[in-house]
């Protein structure tokens, strides 16, 4: 991440310096900002993704429930269990 930040930071550098109009100050607040911009939706996607995962997994684990229960109500039935 420091690697893509200094070559962020770089690129600016070179892309900027040519034009005298802007204020170098600005331009580094707005890479900053835009940085931090990045990071946020970063840290959210990445919470989003967790949640998806973690309520996945729970979705399995609440299918494979729901098939030992079925198995276990089939075998007190006396129903023999068939090949898929």
């Amino acid at each position: 991440m420091a690697d893509a930040k200094s070559e962020i930071d770089s690129d600016a550098e070179q892309n900027y310096s040519l034009n005298s109009n802007v204020d170098p100050k600005n331009m580094q607040e707005l890479t900053i900002y835009v940085q931090n911009l990045l990071q946020n939706v970063q840290d959210k996607f990445q919470t989003m993704s967790d949640q998806i995962i973690s309520r996945i997994d729970d979705m399995g684990t609440r299918i494979d429930d729901l098939e030992k229960s079925i198995a276990d109500l089939m075998q007190q039935a006396g129903v023999e269990g068939q090949d898929k």
